[in-house]
């Protein structure tokens, strides 16, 4: 499977939870968000008795040769942002004026801005497995703070201000041998975003210097991954021994391939795929499409506007209401896997 493809497998678990049906932040529903693969800063962590996790690791089994397989390993998360819409002059803009600071992006929530999340992703490409057998590599994540102004094309002379944390970490690499041409892999990742002690009651202020959503691609080429779901008989006692910090690695591609794998902070099974009649994401799991596009479309004009004002649910509306009736038809159904009834009805 090309890289492309596994990554929209993986785009699907980066936004799970992101938005909920009826996709405004005004819901209920949706005021408390982003609770999937939050790493959280190592201080605050500290700060509330190690309870929110600042790390996580990925632990899993490869086969090949140490001196001819080579590792691509992709961290990714989502790193949040609060969006606000001033108009000159307001005192909402001289807020959106004052210096960032721990409590500034989170105090600013009742004025009802929206949280957003920008994709963020940093690699080790082309790692040999002599060289993390020898020595791990650490790889560190550092993203700035930011403020970017923009003018609103929707109303004029109001202005669009998206402001972030600077976040900080590192994720580690490491391999260790347990057979001739068996060994165990392992990724480590943690948040060190520093000054975040004094925050020990607020997620929704933290929640803008943790890594959300955090999940990991690990491809591998001269070798193959092991199924820690169904391994082979004589490598189940190895993949009993491989043990993972709230993620699951699992197979990824076409079935039958073994050089890809997803470790997700949601459950899933080996080589997840995104439904063909699905027209596109709709930020929930248990999501049925023909259903909640059919709602979609009874929202009032009030609710549709408040869903334009986020970008990724600007996207689905959009995409609802271009949807012909051809392609509501794909979404009624359909059988994937067709057998005959065994004798006694087993």
């Amino acid at each position: 499977m090309k890289f492309e493809q596994i990554q929209e497998i993986a785009n699907a678990v980066l936004y799970e939870g992101y938005l909920l049906y009826p996709y405004r932040q005004s819901a209920i529903k949706n005021r408390t968000r982003w609770i999937f693969g939050v790493i959280y800063p190592h201080e605050y962590s500290e700060a509330n008795g190690g309870i929110d996790p600042c790390t996580t690791h990925t632990e899993c089994l490869v086969e090949g040769s140490a001196d001819e397989a080579e590792l691509d390993i992709r961290v990714r998360f989502l790193h949040l942002l609060l969006r606000t819409v001033v108009k000159q002059g307001t005192t909402a803009q001289q807020r959106a004026e004052q210096n960032t600071t721990e409590w500034s992006l989170a105090s600013r929530l009742a004025d009802e801005p929206l949280q957003e999340g920008m994709e963020r992703e940093v690699s080790a490409l082309n790692v040999p497995l002599s060289e993390i057998l020898a020595q791990p590599r650490r790889v560190p994540i550092e993203f700035p703070a930011s403020r970017l102004v923009e003018h609103s094309a929707n109303a004029p002379g109001a202005e669009i201000i998206r402001e972030q944390h600077a976040i900080s970490g590192a994720f580690t690499i490491s391999a260790r041998q347990l057979d001739a041409h068996l060994f165990k892999l392992r990724i480590e990742i943690e948040n060190t975003t520093p000054e975040t002690g004094i925050v020990t009651n607020r997620r929704d202020a933290i929640l803008f210097q943790s890594f959300v959503s955090t999940h990991t691609i690990l491809q591998v080429r001269q070798g193959a991954f092991v199924s820690l779901m169904e391994p082979p008989p004589t490598l189940r006692g190895f993949a009993c021994e491989c043990h993972n910090s709230s993620m699951w690695p699992v197979l990824v591609g076409d079935e039958g391939e073994y050089n890809a794998m997803l470790s997700s902070p949601i459950i899933l099974y080996d080589y997840p795929q995104i439904a063909p009649e699905s027209p596109g994401a709709l930020f929930d799991g248990t999501e049925i499409d023909e259903i909640l596009s059919l709602r979609i479309l009874t929202l009032t004009d009030e609710e549709k506007e408040q869903m334009r004002q986020d970008e990724r649910a600007r996207e689905i509306l959009e995409r609802t209401e271009a949807l012909t009736p051809e392609q509501f038809m794909k979404l009624h159904g359909t059988i994937r896997d067709l057998r005959p009834i065994g004798e006694g009805g087993e």
